[in-house]
């Protein structure tokens, strides 16, 4: 499978936020977008899980098949918000997105131990704290399948550890074929992967 984006160009509120953005992903490679705030970098990701259309250029999945025929299809995006309901346990909100977008990974109480909540699947999430809902909204990646992991700041709230916990679940992942795109200001631990640097002048 392969993620190809061509001279991309992305706007904010009408306004031209980058422009000539091109990269090829093959199975197992991981692309990390540095820059400072307001550089286009959540734009971007947005872009290529089809939430924003691009001004300019295009995005297309290679490989997918019947089953991943579109980026959107393919892909996972964990954005800034958690997009888990606080009245709802995590293992609800678990169960929701894995009926929302298929079984064919983790079990939910496997997930939860993977990213170190085992035993906390009955608890509303918005009885937790902002680093395990973070993790829990990682869980999200676990329970259903896709090639493709579009990540905007996934470590945003998470202590040392659990950091660490996450490369080793993304080198994991990326071992087994999947794509990763992350927009992030921290390291990450992903030996190999792709830098694009994006900036604030065009």
């Amino acid at each position: 499978m392969r993620l190809i984006a061509e001279d991309l160009g992305g706007e904010r509120g009408g306004e031209p936020v980058f422009s000539g953005i091109g990269f090829v992903l093959e199975s197992g490679q991981a692309l990390i977008v540095t820059g400072p705030n307001g550089s286009g970098k959540s734009t971007l990701l947005r872009i290529i899980a089809e939430l924003l259309p691009a001004a300019k250029g295009r995005v297309l999945i290679e490989g997918g098949g019947g089953e991943f025929p579109s980026v959107a299809s393919a892909c996972h995006y964990l954005g800034h918000q958690n997009a888990m309901k606080t009245a709802l346990s995590v293992a609800e909100n678990l169960r929701f997105w894995r009926d929302f977008n298929g079984a064919g990974f983790l079990g939910i109480e496997e997930a939860l131990e993977t990213v170190g909540l085992g035993g906390i699947g009955h608890l509303p999430f918005g009885y937790l704290s902002t680093g395990q809902r973070r993790r829990a909204a990682i869980a999200k990646l676990l329970v259903s399948h896709r090639p493709l992991w579009l990540l905007d700041e996934p470590t945003a709230g998470l202590d040392k550890a659990s950091e660490e916990r996450f490369g080793v679940l993304m080198g994991k992942y990326l071992e087994g074929g999947g794509i990763v795109v992350a927009a992030t200001h921290l390291p990450l631990g992903l030996d190999g992967a792709q830098e694009l640097k994006m900036g604030i002048a065009l």
